[in-house]
């Protein structure tokens, strides 16, 4: 599978920093679009081209040079399912200098079932990052991510206003996002241990 189309049945707030459509806006669903390794084209119009050749509009769109069919994985918890593709060819500590680059992301799509204020959503970034950096440390990648990590909250416009770690809500963001990490991690691990033999 080289990309992954998720539709919404009504439209979503969306928050993050996807490289289709990022930013604060509204979207009808979400696309994970693999790429080669060496891809260094116009993300822009690619992501675009995408988009149209699919018949999607207003979708918000993520790039990876991993096998999407072989790393994606999904868990939900409560409201929340997490949609996660990773590839760590690429580590980052944040806070120092990065390594030379090569293809390499985490990508995680948030749905959160539920009425969010924007800050909300900020919020729901916040904890599904402490989330993907505990996952990385606990399972010995010693790094924080990667330097292309790409994230994006969809929820739907309400009055809830936290979800920190001290919510219910925060908590279900945590847990769905270590399951999907941590299985989307195993798959990456088994793909890269087959490409070496």
């Amino acid at each position: 599978m080289r990309h992954f189309i998720m539709g919404f049945e009504r439209k979503m707030v969306a928050l993050g920093n996807a490289p289709h459509r990022g930013g604060l806006t509204r979207a009808n669903g979400f696309f994970f679009m693999g790429v080669p390794k060496d891809y260094s084209g116009n993300y822009k119009a690619d992501c675009l081209a995408f988009e149209r050749r699919h018949g999607l509009k207003n979708f918000v769109g993520f790039m990876t040079a991993a096998d999407i069919g072989k790393v994606l994985s999904t868990a939900k918890n409560g409201s929340v399912t997490a949609y996660i593709t990773a590839g760590i060819t690429n580590p980052a500590i944040a806070g120092e200098e990065p390594p030379p680059w090569k293809s390499g992301t985490i990508n995680i799509a948030l749905v959160v079932e539920e009425g969010l204020t924007v800050g909300a959503m900020a919020n729901a970034i916040m904890t599904a990052t402490e989330a993907k950096t505990y996952t990385l440390l606990r399972l010995g990648y010693n790094v924080t991510g990667t330097t292309s990590d790409g994230i994006e909250v969809f929820a739907f416009e309400g009055e809830k206003e936290w979800t920190g770690t001290a919510t219910e809500l925060g908590l279900n963001v945590g847990k769905a996002v270590r399951r999907a990490l941590e299985e989307s991690l195993r798959r990456w691990e088994k793909t890269r241990a087959m490409e070496l033999c």
